[in-house]
């Protein structure tokens, strides 16, 4: 049976196909193997190719984004909490204020006397700070340090992705095309360059995506496996016990725990993705001929499925406040005012582990306040943006600007006055096509039932809808880092269709090709035309203005 590795065709039941005992379809025709309706599309291609050609597109992400990293030499944006905090915690395994103009002493190199005693309150978990205190181990205390752990961070997802893609289409060119995609997207490539969470909370959940579609194929093959293809329907629940244990979810579940660890919107994700599991669970049963197989998935794999992810996910991301809970009298002195009478008495042993738990969860609810109570509601800024226009980039993030450079100074040679400026923008072409290929991945997924752009719009809505509630808070484009991945697997899946299968006409294989190595060129001219805006290089103003398209990108 041929097996087309880059079209729309679902893997799993091929459109449900129903079985008969005679072996036949309701159309008449001879029906599939199950081993060949649930056989991954990725089996039988080169591994060592499905990882070579997509490391090459990882290293070339790599090398833009690691260029004149530490450039310019300052604290950017948000950078002034996330690189001293990250600093804090390598220093001092947890968080403490630091003294006035504390930024200006770091870009003088003067880190003697940075830190007061105290403790400070922040809110945000710790794993993305931990990540960027590796960089400032590793490459020390200066504007490289903090921003190395995100460019590397961002590099390795391009490499997740490609590989992800791979496994949805069988295809190592389209894998690498949405490796290519994710490289030259401006703005993950500028939130890879700074030391902000979201790149880290980014890869976290790519890479549970990841694992995710990697048990769907393992835990589809088992059962083909152990079901037999008698062509009769199967008893009770199907095999159970056998996939109990599926190693893919659980680091599926540490990889969701870890982004909760760097943010905690990625709750939301994990949630949608679960509801996912689900219905692919429901489905698998289906295929192999259990009957009420919605009933039955819900009762053999949900259960496990939630220990699985949520479960883990929740252990792990208790653990990644280790650094917290190992200095929780600090916090204690600091904030304990505000949390009740239970400090009021001295505990050892398990009470004190108990104590130090209710301790973090008294905090916990600390920062939710800030995050929902009514601080932020009459906040503003001038880079806020609506949700609603994240996927047309209605308002990106002007993160440094030096926007007063006159004619003679710092190399300008223009007639008016030149611009320098770093802005989180993503790749128009990419993020315009990315929206529509998302409203055609709804139709392909209920109506063509292709569980692949169901995944995709998954990550997509469950990284992007929960920020609605949040429209009148200073909320920014660049949280929609996350987002981006998720789209460009819906617009390779359609990209696959248009270069059809291996066994199309040799014409229609040459005008897909066309129009996918169009597409690519067209996003990578795109980003180097943006590039300027993106790396803080010098402009005349008249050339600045010709990269703003729009009065709101301004």
């Amino acid at each position: 049976m041929q097996r087309p590795y880059d079209v729309g065709v679902p893997t799993a039941v091929d459109r449900h196909v129903r079985r008969t005992a005679l072996g036949r379809t309701l159309q008449g025709t001879p029906r599939p193997r199950l081993a060949d309706r649930l056989r991954p599309l990725v089996d039988g291609q080169s591994r060592v190719s499905g990882w070579v050609w997509p490391t090459v597109v990882a290293v070339l992400a790599a090398l833009l984004r690691l260029w004149r990293l530490g450039t310019p030499n300052a604290v950017l944006f948000d950078e002034t909490y996330y690189a001293k905090d990250g600093y804090s915690l390598l220093r001092f395994g947890y968080v403490r204020d630091t003294v006035e103009k504390a930024d200006d002493m770091i870009v003088r190199g003067d880190l003697t006397g940075l830190f007061k005693p105290d403790t400070s309150f922040y809110v945000h978990p710790d794993v993305g700070k931990w990540l960027i205190a590796a960089g400032e181990w590793v490459f020390g205390m200066d504007s490289f340090g903090w921003r190395a752990a995100a460019a590397i961070v961002g590099a390795l997802t391009v490499l997740v992705l490609a590989r992800l893609v791979r496994r949805l289409t069988g295809s190592t060119l389209l894998g690498c095309v949405a490796g290519l995609l994710l490289c030259f997207d401006g703005l993950h490539f500028v939130m890879s360059r700074l030391a902000l969470l979201d790149v880290f909370l980014t890869f976290f959940l790519v890479l549970a995506a990841a694992c995710l579609a990697a048990d769907r194929d393992w835990g589809r093959s088992r059962l083909a496996r152990l079901a037999g293809d008698d062509g009769e329907a199967v008893a009770g629940f199907g095999p159970v016990r056998a996939l109990l244990l599926r190693p893919w979810r659980l680091a599926a579940g540490v990889s969701f725990g870890l982004a909760c660890g760097t943010k905690w919107n990625a709750v939301f994700v994990l949630a949608g993705f679960g509801l996912l599991v689900w219905a692919w669970d429901c489905g698998a049963r289906r295929a192999i001929g259990v009957r009420a197989p919605v009933r039955k998935a819900t009762l053999v794999d949900a259960v496990p499925a939630f220990f699985s992810l949520v479960g883990v996910a929740l252990v792990v991301y208790v653990a990644t406040w280790a650094g917290w809970l190992a200095h929780v009298h600090q916090y204690e002195e600091s904030f304990g005012s505000q949390w009740g009478s239970y400090l009021a008495t001295d505990a050892s042993g398990p009470a004190e582990a108990v104590q130090s738990l209710h301790s973090l969860w008294e905090y916990h609810r600390q920062v939710w306040d800030f995050h929902t109570g009514t601080g932020l509601e009459d906040a503003t800024h001038p880079y806020q943006s609506d949700p609603a226009g994240w996927l047309v980039i209605n308002r990106p993030v002007g993160i440094d600007a030096n926007t007063d450079i006159e004619p003679g100074q710092l190399g300008c040679q223009a007639t008016d006055k030149c611009i320098e400026q770093i802005l989180a923008i993503g790749t128009p072409v990419l993020w315009w096509a990315g929206a529509a290929a998302l409203l055609a991945a709804v139709a392909l997924w209920v109506g063509g039932r292709d569980w692949r752009y169901g995944l995709a719009l998954v990550g997509v809505l469950s990284s992007w809808l929960p920020w609605m509630r949040y429209s009148e808070r200073p909320i920014f484009y660049f949280y929609a880092v996350t987002v981006i991945p998720f789209t460009i697997v819906a617009l390779t899946l359609l990209l696959g269709r248009l270069l059809g299968p291996p066994g199309a006409s040799r014409r229609r294989r040459a005008w897909g090709a066309a129009v996918l190595g169009t597409f690519v060129a067209l996003v990578i001219a795109n980003f180097v035309f943006f590039w300027p805006i993106l790396t803080d290089v010098l402009l005349s103003n008249e050339d600045w203005l010709d990269r703003m398209w729009f009065v709101r990108w301004i």
